[in-house]
């Protein structure tokens, strides 16, 4: 149980994101079909550049993906059938949380869908700018999960450079 809900819990993650890229990638890739000028090119160049900084750097590789690894550890180590069970949503911070975990995670997931809703209203060949941009930094994303798991692998959990964020008292909440 506790190698399944490790392995559940960062590979429904991977597989969620992987998902997106490969769906959100044929979108981006369709801007191929249209003449685009230089400014055009310019400023898609430049939203991929800070979509890997914003979304891939500052999102995923130092918030998201540690913490996603870090959880997915403290769920093999202490093993409950509901949080294995669910253990992408628990690896997210969506149960057996602290509050302010659960309501960040909840506030960046509606605004992630909010956006989403707003870029799926944009004609080619913006939408799919705007896309390769969110491919991007999701690849960044996943990149970042796999060297976290092998940075845990090698250095172990205190090396990572977030807390699990599991409600006081808890096993390990004073080493957090």
């Amino acid at each position: 149980m506790r190698t399944f809900g490790f392995i559940w819990g960062v590979g429904g993650i991977v597989l969620l994101l992987t998902f997106a890229i490969v769906r959100l990638g044929g979108v981006a890739l369709a801007v191929g079909d249209y003449p685009l000028a230089a400014w055009q090119w310019g400023l898609a160049f430049a939203w991929l550049l800070y979509m890997v900084w914003a979304e891939g750097y500052k999102g995923f590789h130092l918030a998201f993906a540690p913490r996603v690894v870090v959880r997915a550890e403290y769920l093999a180590r202490h093993p409950k059938p509901l949080h294995v069970l669910l253990a992408p949503l628990y690896c997210m911070g969506y149960i057996h949380a602290t509050t302010r975990r659960r309501l960040l995670s909840m506030a960046l997931t509606s605004m992630i869908l909010c956006f989403v809703f707003l870029v799926r209203m944009l004609p080619q060949p913006w939408r799919g700018l705007v896309d390769a941009g969110v491919v991007a930094g999701l690849m960044v994303g996943v990149a970042s999960i796999l060297y976290y798991l092998v940075r845990l692998k090698h250095s172990g959990a205190a090396s990572l450079p977030v807390p699990p964020d599991v409600p006081v008292g808890t096993a390990v909440d004073a080493a957090a």
